[in-house]
């Protein structure tokens, strides 16, 4: 009998072991992006008329913003698109006549209120997309 007891605790023994290793090699989730905002806004610092469009990590992308000139702001709420809480999202700047431009981080949408502000600056072929809040 004290052999089987002794068998049974060390199979059990080793199958608790496979499970934690299995448990630990496995990837983790990616973290969210923050911060965690409802609204992203773009001001146009640049030289040039841009629009932009919020877009996922996935490459899914929202309706884009009207075109704007220099020191405008355009704001979307991406409550009102089809982006999940949650998604990540970063804006894709399109310079009239010019060059296409991500953001240079993400954010991940939340319906808390809160806003994260980038900054376009540049000239319609050398320009970037700065997060500033």
């Amino acid at each position: 009998m004290n052999r089987t007891v002794g068998r049974t605790a060390a199979i059990l023994a080793s199958a608790t072991a496979m499970a934690v290793l299995h448990s630990v090699s496995a990837a983790a989730a990616p973290a969210q992006a923050q911060p965690c905002v409802q609204k992203v806004a773009v001001v146009n610092n640049a030289g040039f008329v841009l629009s932009w469009t919020p877009t996922a990590r996935t490459g899914e992308q929202s309706a884009p913003s009207d075109d704007y000139p220099i020191n405008q702001t355009r704001i979307i709420d991406l409550s009102t698109t089809a982006f999940s809480e949650g998604t990540d999202v970063r804006p894709y700047a399109q310079a009239v006549g010019g060059t296409n431009e991500f953001g240079s981080s993400y954010v991940s949408y939340c319906d808390n209120g809160q806003t994260a502000t980038y900054t376009v600056t540049g000239t319609t072929f050398d320009y970037s997309v700065t997060r500033l809040t």
